[in-house]
């Protein structure tokens, strides 16, 4: 099932996630969930929170956002290992018509369980990387315009402000 994509400045996306002790089968459901969602919204990267669930699971698949063949669902991911220096622009799900340079780790070692509730250690560069510490950010209620400027930050809360309010007013 498609889910809505909570957007900034919902409170829930400022908030830190719940650890999930035992991968049951909603949890298994939400996985899907928010694979499904994450596609029909042509991301590459969805945290829990971002569809109003504050527990720690990430879907990421960068193979996309035509191809779809490299699915990872991480629950309590936490990177464990960081190396080198990255400045890439991103764009969020939840953060509408935004896009900003973000710096980040170039590589990362993040250890997680799999929703078999296995340990697994997903060793990643590049854009597997980004999007890793990206989604893991959102675990923390942390969103990528947290580490804009304050310049481009508030700009952009302007924006959103005006947005509210023409909503609100029916335009």
């Amino acid at each position: 099932m498609v889910r809505k994509i909570l957007k900034y400045p919902d409170p829930i996306l400022s908030q830190k996630a719940q650890e999930i002790t035992e991968i049951t089968p909603e949890v298994r459901e939400l996985a899907k969930d928010m694979a499904e969602t994450m596609y029909e919204k042509r991301g590459i990267g969805l945290a829990a929170p971002q569809v109003g669930e504050c527990c720690r699971l990430i879907a990421v698949d960068v193979s996309g956002p035509d191809d779809r063949n490299d699915l990872r669902f991480l629950v309590n991911p936490v990177v464990v290992h960081k190396e080198g220096e990255v400045f890439e622009e991103e764009g969020c799900l939840s953060v509408a018509q935004f896009r900003s340079k973000v710096k980040r780790a170039e590589k990362v070692v993040v250890r997680a369980k799999d929703l078999d509730g296995n340990e697994v250690e997903v060793p990643a560069d590049g854009i597997l990387a980004i999007c890793l510490q990206h989604e893991i950010d959102h675990l923390d209620g942390i969103l990528f315009i947290d580490k804009v400027s304050r310049l481009k930050r508030t700009l952009y809360d302007n924006k959103i402000k005006k947005w509210l309010k023409a909503r609100q007013a029916g335009g």
